[in-house]
């Protein structure tokens, strides 16, 4: 890994210590809970340590996000976006430290480390120019000298939980827009990623600072879901809560959050599936499924899980697909030259053996991999060869997303629908992909009848999403966007607006209503 030395170097450009506060209000940092410890998957070593937020802190933090949002929703929508574009810049001047950061905490390699920070940037760029554009809707009343129309408005406090596989990037989508649309933010990070979050958090402060911004725009609280968590989901003066992790989690996410009639935005699991047709540009197709299985370790939630093959092409594929495997290069996810770094954490290896043998024991056959690594190339006991599974679809373990670098192929017969019906017959919707250079088959995958997920794309994975349009899925995957196109309509609130400039009092459907006159009193006779 870094050297000691190094490695101070990168805390000290940062804003790191060897213990931290976990929570921050926007100016002053504090934190009354108890120490975690962050140890890098690299090698084990222990990185450094974070008081976690406590309910004090937990409060103080809330009382300067809504504070901070009675001032920040005035601020023209334009200027906000500036701000997020300055945010921007930070992240420009700092990119190779806070990709480094990405890879020893949490284990990705370097170029997906960087990546991961160059996406941040990219929507803080796509944040600044949405900022013109948080467009309404006019249309024609059916009554005279009426003007109908909506528009949108902030919503208040954002509670932003994120995962440990994407420990910034996912902060920044919400972030960039819920900014831009006038809101503010509280974000709990996953507790395995807390230093990146720290990192980022001090680099907006920096960026408000300047301006003479309140305090509470961007606030932060680290700590266990089961406390601080559950504080920030139950939490009435929080109208939204986006949450990205598992589907177990964010199920009684939703209920809680609905039961206060709050909003949720989820991003839950994904069980992606490639279909390969008997169509298909092999070597295109092997070399994309070997990334979106291998990529980050198995450990994104595009990750492609399932191919589904063609049976004139099944032995075919396979030969291409395992000779990337064959050559793959495990190690130190921060030298270049390796191509998968370690598992997040020893109890995701033990996650993956326990599936692996799930999996045999239902009939599966393993072809190759799901092996631990050791020895003194792989300190820190998170090191695995990613695996390769022969399955039918009928297999139990098939419905379920196992957060690992695994990877199931089986064969279809019958044509691309019963390809289709094999890639939705699962609980999970976010992403999928087809090979084919059949015309028919692609558009048949894009129809209302093809592929029932939230991405399908079509020669080319299923990993890899881009900002510039929404990203989420369907089913259990939770019906979340975020990011591009018309996402940021989840951070507002719409409101329906009828102006009358006549001095008439008309009713809509033609309905008359008017109001009796009174009849004039008769004047008393007089005597």
């Amino acid at each position: 890994m870094t050297t000691a030395l190094s490695l101070k170097a990168l805390f000290a450009q940062l804003g790191l210590k060897a213990i931290n506060p976990g929570a921050s209000d926007g100016v002053t940092w504090s934190g009354s809970g108890p120490l975690l410890a962050v140890r890098s998957p690299i090698d084990g070593q222990h990185l450094a340590s974070i008081r976690q937020a406590g309910p004090e802190d937990y409060e103080r933090v809330l009382a300067a996000a809504t504070a901070a949002f009675a001032v920040w929703r005035e601020v023209p929508a334009p200027k906000r976006g500036e701000i997020v574009r300055q945010l921007g810049d930070e992240l420009r001047k700092h990119k190779q430290q806070l990709g480094q950061l990405v890879t020893i905490e949490m284990g990705k390699t370097i170029q997906e480390g960087c990546g991961e920070v160059q996406e941040m940037i990219d929507i803080c760029d796509y944040a600044c120019g949405q900022s013109r554009m948080l467009y309404g809707v006019q249309t024609h009343s059916e009554r005279p000298a009426h003007r109908l129309f909506e528009q949108w408005h902030p919503l208040g406090v954002v509670g932003v939980v994120s995962a440990f596989n994407f420990p910034a990037a996912v902060w920044s989508w919400n972030l960039a827009l819920a900014l831009i649309c006038g809101d503010v933010c509280v974000w709990k990070p996953a507790s395995a990623t807390p230093l990146i979050a720290i990192a980022c958090q001090r680099l907006l402060e920096k960026v408000l600072a300047r301006h003479g911004l309140p305090a509470g725009v961007s606030t932060l609280v680290i700590g266990p879901g089961a406390g601080i968590g559950a504080r920030l989901i139950e939490d009435k003066r929080i109208p939204l809560i986006s949450y990205t992790g598992s589907t177990l989690t964010g199920r009684q996410i939703a209920k809680t959050v609905a039961e206060r009639m709050g909003r949720s935005i989820l991003e839950l699991g994904g069980n992606n599936a490639i279909i390969v047709t008997a169509q298909a540009d092999l070597a295109l197709a092997a070399r994309n499924v070997f990334f979106g299985a291998v990529g980050t370790a198995g450990q994104r939630c595009t990750s492609t899980r399932r191919v589904i093959i063609d049976e004139r092409v099944y032995a075919a594929f396979l030969r291409r697909l395992r000779a990337y495997y064959d050559q793959i290069i495990i190690g130190n996810p921060l030298e270049i030259e390796n191509q998968m770094g370690p598992l997040v954490n020893p109890a995701a290896v033990k996650v993956m053996m326990e599936a692996l043998a799930t999996i045999a024991a239902q009939g599966g056959k393993i072809l190759l991999g799901g092996k631990p690594l050791t020895g003194r190339k792989y300190p820190g006991r998170c090191y695995v060869t990613p695996a390769i599974a022969e399955v039918t679809p009928s297999l139990p373990m098939v419905q379920e997303e196992t957060f690992a670098p695994i990877l199931y192929v089986m064969k279809y017969r019958g044509g691309v629908h019963r390809a289709i019906a094999l890639q939705n017959d699962v609980p999970q919707g976010l992403s999928s992909a087809i090979f084919t250079n059949d015309l028919i088959e692609a558009e048949t995958f894009l129809s209302a009848r093809g592929s029932d997920c939230g991405i399908a794309n079509v020669n080319l994975g299923t990993s890899g999403a881009e900002i510039g349009l929404a990203f989420g899925g369907e089913k259990e995957t939770g019906g979340g966007r975020e990011s591009g196109s018309d996402a940021w309509k989840g951070y507002m609130r719409r409101q329906t607006n009828t102006l009358n400039w006549s001095r008439a009092a008309t009713l809509a459907q033609g309905i008359k209503f008017e109001p009796r006159q009174a009849k004039p009193k008769k004047a008393a006779k007089r005597g």
